[in-house]
C-alpha cells in the first residue's frame, strides 16, 4: 500500500462514484467571452480529467439571474450559447473518464453596479451593505430575493438536463449566499434575517428550490466559509454549538455534501476546544454529512518535506494524509497547484512530488 492510497480510495454518494478523493476547486480564470466557454475551456478541463482528478467543480458560473456576475468572461450556466458551451465541455471531461459539476456562483452587492455583461442591472444584497457599516444599496425586496432564488433553481436544472454529475451553491467568500449568512451585511428583520438559523434562510429556500427541480438523487453541494473577502477574520459561528445551529437547516433542507472552505487545510477551526479538528472536520462531525475541505494544497515545491508548525506557512503531504486518514473529511480539494500541475493526482499517486510545479501567478495568463 502506497503511503498516499487514503487519496485515492472511491468515494460514494447516492449514484455518484468518484475513483478518488481529489476535488479540482472551484478557481476564476476568465477565458469565456460572452460569457460562453469555449474549446479551450473544454480543453483546459479535460486535461485536470486525463490527469486523474476525481472530481471537477467548475469555475463559478452565473444563474440565471442578470445582476449575478461583473465579468462579461465569467461563463453563464444559462442561455443557449452558454448551455451549447457547457455541453462541449461535458463532452470533453466525459471522454476522459472524468467527473464534473458546475458551481453556481451570484455576486450580491460585491457585484460593482454598471459593469458585467447586464450593465443596466442593479447589484443588490440582503441589506445593502457591501460590508458591516457600509451601505451602497437599498435592500433587496421579497420579489428580488424570489427572481434570485429561482435563478439558482434554473441553473441547477440545466445541470441535471445536460448530464452534469451534481452542483454546487457557492455560499462562501461574502457572495449573496454568504451576504444573507453574515449578520455583517444581513441586517433584515424579516424572516431572512435575524439570529444565525434565521439568517440560513435564503439559502434554505434556495436548495428546496434546487431540489424541486432536480430531485432528491442528484447530488447538491454548498460551499461555506466563515472568512469573507470583506473581512478575513470573521466567523459566522464562534464555537461548535453555533456550527451546528447554522448546518442543522441546510442539512434538513437536503445539501448532501458541505464544501468548507479555508484558507489554510490544516488549521484548527476552534483551538480553544483542545481539538486539532479544522473546519471541514467539525462540519462532518457536527452534520453527520460528507465534506470537502480545501486551503492551500501544494502550493510550493516543499509538499513532500513541509510540516506543520507554529507559524508555518505551509503543510505537506503527511499532515494531509494523517487528516484524511483518521476520517476528519472525505475529500481534498486542490486549487492553485492544479493550475500548475493538470497532472497532480497522478504525480502525487506516483510520489513524483520533484515533478510538482510550484504555482506563481504567472500561470493564470493562460488556460493550460
Amino acid at each position: 500500500m502506497s503511503a498516499t492510497e487514503v487519496l485515492f480510495r472511491p468515494f460514494r454518494l447516492k449514484g455518484l462514484e468518484l475513483p478518488n478523493r481529489i476535488v479540482m476547486a472551484p478557481m476564476t480564470r476568465s477565458k469565456s467571452p460572452g460569457q460562453v466557454p469555449n474549446q479551450a475551456v473544454a480543453d483546459y478541463y479535460r486535461r485536470r480529467a486525463e490527469g486523474g482528478v476525481g472530481l471537477i467543480l467548475t469555475e463559478g458560473t452565473s444563474p440565471e439571474h442578470r445582476s449575478a456576475s461583473n465579468d462579461v468572461n465569467v461563463p453563464a450556466f444559462f442561455g443557449e450559447a452558454a448551455l451549447k458551451g457547457w455541453t462541449k465541455v461535458l463532452k470533453e471531461v466525459k471522454a476522459a473518464g472524468g467527473h464534473i459539476m458546475p458551481q453556481l456562483w451570484h455576486q450580491g452587492i460585491v457585484r460593482h453596479a454598471g459593469s458585467g455583461p447586464y450593465p443596466d442591472a442593479k447589484s443588490m444584497g440582503p441589506s445593502g451593505l457591501s460590508r458591516p457599516g457600509k451601505q451602497v444599496a437599498e435592500p433587496m425586496s421579497d420579489s428580488e430575493i424570489a427572481d434570485v432564488i429561482a435563478g439558482f433553481a434554473k441553473s441547477a436544472g440545466y445541470a441535471k438536463e445536460l448530464g452534469f454529475d451534481g452542483v454546487e451553491l457557492h455560499g462562501a467568500h461574502g457572495y449573496i449566499i454568504d451576504e444573507f449568512f453574515w449578520e455583517g451585511t444581513n441586517q433584515r428583520s424579516d424572516r431572512y434575517g435575524g439570529n444565525l438559523e434565521q439568517r440560513t434562510t435564503f439559502a434554505v429556500e434556495i436548495v428546496r428550490a434546487v431540489r424541486k427541480i432536480v430531485g432528491d438523487d442528484f447530488p447538491l453541494l454548498l460551499r461555506f466559509s466563515q472568512w469573507k473577502q470583506q473581512d478575513f477574520a470573521a466567523k459566522l459561528a464562534a464555537t461548535p454549538a453555533e456550527l451546528e445551529r447554522f448546518l442543522r437547516p441546510m442539512v434538513d433542507a437536503g445539501v448532501d455534501i458541505f464544501h468548507c472552505s479555508t484558507r489554510r487545510f490544516w488549521e484548527p477551526e476552534f483551538p480553544e476546544t483542545g481539538s486539532d479538528l479544522n473546519l471541514a472536520g467539525w462540519t462532518k462531525k457536527l452534520s453527520g454529512k460528507p465534506t470537502i475541505s480545501v486551503g492551500s494544497v501544494s502550493l510550493n515545491a516543499d509538499f513532500i518535506t513541509a510540516y506543520r508548525q507554529a507559524g508555518a506557512e505551509t503543510a505537506g503531504i503527511d499532515r494531509l494524509l494523517e487528516m484524511m486518514s483518521r476520517g476528519d473529511f472525505d475529500l481534498i480539494a486542490v486549487g492553485r497547484a492544479l493550475i500548475a500541475n493538470p497532472d497532480w493526482a497522478k504525480k502525487v499517486r506516483d510520489g513524483e512530488f520533484d515533478r510538482l510545479k510550484p504555482w506563481t501567478p504567472e500561470a493564470l495568463a493562460e488556460l493550460v
